[in-house]
């Protein structure tokens, strides 16, 4: 906008999109899908490349191998296994919001509670191997303590370390 001198009462006449839409997106309060970016940017002269390329998270050692426990999980997690393992989960949910005070971990807690009650697998899975921020603080309180057997715990801690 600086480059072309665009103001954005200029840019929301141009593109069609609301100038407080575009003031919320500048301070980043909203996000905007790729699209909408690129509509802005067509209105200035320019266009959106998207270049993807593989990036290693950086994650703290404690976050890594949390991770990999929680994938080990996602490998035996079906419908029958979920229903196998709820009984456990409940018992450490009741634990978990017992001693977890403030946000996001209540919230997070709710959050596991919905997942499990309503038996989305899929949504299990993307917190159980997801490597956003989001994914991270739901297994910070993560309810699946003890489904793993001792064997299966130490096997994967072996192949973190």
């Amino acid at each position: 906008m600086r480059e072309t001198r665009t103001t954005q009462s200029e840019l929301s006449r141009l593109s069609g999109v609301h100038q407080p839409s575009i003031s919320q997106f500048l301070s980043g309060k909203i996000d905007m899908s790729d699209e909408q970016l690129d509509r802005l940017l067509s209105c200035m002269g320019y266009r959106l490349e998207i270049v993807r390329r593989l990036v290693v998270p950086e994650l703290t050692r404690s976050e890594r191998r949390s991770w990999q426990l929680h994938r080990q999980l996602s490998l035996r997690l079906n419908r029958s296994m979920l229903d196998e393992w709820r009984p456990e989960i409940r018992k450490n949910l009741k634990r978990l919001g017992s001693g977890v005070q403030g946000q996001p971990h209540e919230r997070n807690l709710q959050r596991w509670k919905s997942l499990v009650d309503s038996g989305d697998v899929r949504g299990l899975r993307r917190v159980l191997t997801g490597l956003d921020r989001d994914s991270i603080e739901m297994r910070e309180v993560s309810p699946l303590g003890g489904v793993l057997s001792a064997d299966e715990r130490a096997d994967v801690l072996r192949r973190v370390s």
